[in-house]
């Protein structure tokens, strides 16, 4: 393996030449590769861009990255969250669904909550999202909180069913 380092303790050149190795001019250090930075780290590029967000509950935040720290903790400006409300039985010329806007302004995010994260094209960032239309508040948080509930009966008739035929699960502490 290659020694690394990120100065060298070398003194430096004397009359403008550079110093003499055994091959002839030497090298400069190598640069650290890439791979030496953690996934932290990575969040250097994007600094100041505005990002969206999936969190591990299901919530999708939109909002401008200012800070992080090595445990990929986020603190977003100007933070948006977008609820959506989708309509699976919608025919196929009106919309899938509608979402909304809920506005946040700072927000702070722990690193192991987040799910997905990528940035946003600041060229379509005013378009709605394909499929889905702008709709009101109110509205779209009363279709959302109705799509969880039957989620939730849909996947509880669905841990029933596996623990019936044998089978255990993570969840099923809920249905006992």
């Amino acid at each position: 393996m290659e020694n690394l380092s990120i100065a060298d303790n070398a003194p430096p050149p004397q009359g403008g030449q550079p110093p003499m190795g055994p091959g002839g001019p030497a090298q400069p250090p190598p640069q650290l590769p890439p791979q030496m930075f953690t996934t932290a780290a990575q969040l250097l590029d994007l600094t100041d861009k505005k990002l969206m967000l999936s969190l591990r509950d299901g919530r999708k935040l939109i909002g401008i990255l200012r800070s992080w720290d090595q445990f990929a903790n986020l603190a977003l400006q100007s933070t948006t969250e977008r609820i959506f409300a989708p309509q699976p039985d919608a025919p196929a010329d009106q919309p899938r669904g509608y979402f909304a806007d809920v506005p946040h302004g700072l927000f702070l995010v722990r690193g192991e909550n987040v799910l997905l994260l990528g940035e946003i094209d600041l060229d379509k960032d005013d378009d709605p999202p394909p499929g889905y239309e702008r709709g009101e508040l109110a509205m779209v948080k009363k279709l959302a909180e109705e799509r969880k509930t039957l989620d939730k009966a849909r996947e509880k008739r669905r841990l029933k069913k596996l623990t019936s035929i044998g089978f255990e699960g993570e969840n099923l502490g809920d249905i006992v």
